[in-house]
């Protein structure tokens, strides 16, 4: 197979870890005899500081025009540091997702036996937890009309966040639910606030609409607060969550703490156009050249892309040689266990090309 990559590596620890995905990637690649082009393009406070744009109009042919983007992380201290920012790398971030249709942000949560320890949950209620997260991703409040802080004609300094979502958004991101639910375990959690909120209303009845075109699939509602409570007292509950862009955000990154490192966890961001693999954290401009930046997530956002492809083999050996890694104890330091070897990004990530060039 033949795959043009655009390549995103973005801020902070973002160019490090980049360049241990894509020697996986590459390594991938060779040992199965696939062809794989790679192009790079400028995003988030980089794309700021070169061209005043987070995603500039090139970037964004650079990924139409390729398979699949492979995105590290944007984000960076001066803009967060100050609230009258009119440009921010978020904001990159977030056009990526409107200007490529990607609609549908799959996060899975899986435990690593070797690693349970380093969750903050008791071992007998998060080992095997095992579920994936679909967050709505270019709806909401993200995209909703919006009123930046001001003073009203009371005098009143206010502002506006609107979380509007029609009917064709929901229907679209229920139906990615329901056939992940299919291919799992068959149980769909649509996580809502339909006792408080209109819009959740609207998902709810959408949902309860749908629900009998997947009789294979148990259904059930959950409203957001409660789900957050579910994920740290029985995480193993959950096969199947669902629900809109904000609620989504904020749960998949609680989901992503229990399993020990946010390190840890890819994601892949699809659509109506090329999409998005990802780890699920963000730049961590602290960690920025210290060679101490898990590459992990990166790497196994590759085994995300060759998967959507249909390259499962490709996939499992990624994953094979992520496993292989930490039961070496070839870690990083936010989870390497006391008294074992130092091993950097660049280490870990060399690590993984070699045990899949040996394999």
């Amino acid at each position: 197979m033949e795959l043009k990559i655009a390549v995103l590596a973005g801020d902070g620890i973002g160019p490090e870890i980049m360049e241990q995905g894509v020697a996986v990637c590459s390594a991938i690649a060779e040992k199965f005899g696939h062809k794989v082009s790679y192009k790079e393009a400028l995003c988030g406070a980089h794309a700021i500081d070169e061209v005043g744009d987070p995603f500039p109009e090139e970037t964004f042919k650079t990924c139409e025009e390729a398979d699949a983007v492979l995105f590290a992380s944007v984000g960076d201290p001066k803009f967060d540091n100050n609230p009258t920012a009119k440009v921010r790398p978020e904001q990159g971030l977030l056009a990526m997702r409107k200007k490529l249709g990607l609609y549908a942000n799959i996060r899975p949560v899986t435990t690593f036996d070797c690693l349970i320890h380093k969750s903050p949950l008791k071992d007998y209620i998060v080992r095997g937890a095992d579920f994936i997260c679909i967050r709505e991703l270019t709806g909401g409040m993200y995209f909703g009309k919006k009123q930046e802080p001001s003073i009203n004609a009371d005098g009143v300094e206010d502002a506006l966040d609107t979380n509007y979502y029609s009917r064709p958004e929901v229907e679209r991101i229920l139906k990615v639910g329901y056939q992940y639910a299919q291919q799992r375990r068959k149980h769909l959690t649509v996580v809502d606030k339909a006792n408080v909120l209109a819009s959740s209303r609207l998902w709810r009845k959408i949902a309860q609409e749908m629900a009998p075109q997947y009789p294979d699939v148990e259904t059930d509602f959950m409203y957001v607060d409660n789900a957050a409570m579910r994920m740290i007292q029985d995480p193993k509950f959950f096969d199947v969550m669902v629900t809109e862009n904000t609620f989504g955000d904020i749960l998949t990154d609680e989901g992503s703490v229990i399993t020990g490192s946010m390190g840890l966890l890819p994601s892949a961001s699809t659509g109506s156009s090329t999409p998005v693999f990802e780890p699920i954290h963000g730049s961590w401009p602290q960690g920025k050249g210290l060679n101490i930046a898990n590459p992990l997530a990166q790497i196994l956002s590759v085994a995300m892309l060759y998967e959507y492809f249909g390259l499962k083999a490709e996939g499992d050996l990624i994953r094979e040689a992520v496993d292989a890694s930490l039961d070496q104890n070839v870690r990083t330091p936010e989870i390497q266990v006391e008294g074992a070897s130092k091993y950097g990004t660049k280490e870990v990530g060399a690590w993984i090309v070699e045990y899949i060039k040996n394999k």
